[in-house]
């Protein structure tokens, strides 16, 4: 039987083990996972090692995609504590639904839509229109109904008014990158993706067109923290990071605009 001092420090022991051990940790999960538009990729895989650097044991788990699959998953109720989106659509259909914190949302970076071609054919083609001609057979478009890319570069083509000359040349992909795989490797004659894509990639595609602002829908990118996250505090410290100075120049680096 414990008595006198021994058995006090025994106990002061046992108590200390038991504050101290997992389970009764006052400290916030590390690890937190965000689904993010494929389209950032890049940017964002830097980001997370800055924001990994700066709390220390942190860990971001990335699921890239498009951003309408990846709007379906947190509808699903998939385990995702931060949404970056590449069109406010499929974020507003989210927020409407109460899956998001409204309060967290914030638009942090922009894009333009540029026409490809690959870099090791001699395709001579310098603008949208000429999509039309015959020797264009096949152009790489992200799928609309999933892909924002898909959805700005349908209205590009219908502000060219060409849509219905070149419906029957789309060849549909399950994400913007994929679109820039296909012209990489000359599978397709032309492609429509983001700039930012193509800078990814400039020795195997080069850039014939860019879209003007007017002929689509502004290309801006919101994020937000999804609702009912268990790991809110780690989530707005991203968000935090991606919205800061910091996150901006990274942003930048990768060919991304100030959103608005």
């Amino acid at each position: 039987m414990m008595t006198g001092k021994v058995g006090l420090l025994c106990m002061t022991a046992l108590w200390l083990s038991i504050a101290f051990s997992p389970a009764f940790s006052a400290e916030p999960p590390k690890e937190i996972t965000v689904s993010a538009a494929i389209s950032l990729k890049n940017a964002f895989e830097e980001i997370g090692k800055h924001y990994e650097s700066k709390n220390k044991g942190a860990k971001v788990v990335f699921n890239f995609g498009a951003s309408g699959d990846l709007m379906r998953q947190i509808e699903g109720g998939a385990p995702v504590d931060v949404f970056a989106s590449a069109a406010q659509k499929d974020m507003d259909a989210l927020e409407q639904k109460g899956l998001i914190a409204p309060v967290s949302r914030a638009n942090f970076a922009a894009n333009s839509v540029v026409l490809i071609v690959p870099s090791n054919v001699r395709i001579h083609i310098k603008s949208f229109e000429e999509l039309k001609m015959e020797s264009i057979k096949k152009i790489a478009v992200g799928n609309p109904k999933t892909v924002p890319a898909g959805r700005y570069a349908e209205e590009v083509l219908a502000n060219y008014k060409i849509l219905d000359a070149v419906k029957d040349k789309l060849i549909l992909t399950e994400n913007v990158r994929q679109a820039l795989d296909y012209v990489a490797r000359a599978e397709v004659d032309a492609g429509i993706v983001y700039s930012t894509d193509a800078m990814t990639r400039t020795k195997e595609v080069r850039i014939v067109a860019a879209a003007p602002e007017r002929s689509h829908k502004a290309v801006v990118y919101p994020i937000a923290i999804v609702k009912g996250t268990k790991n809110e505090e780690a989530a707005k410290a991203f968000i935090s990071l991606v919205t800061s100075t910091e996150g901006k120049m990274v942003l930048s680096t990768y060919g991304f605009k100030a959103g608005k």
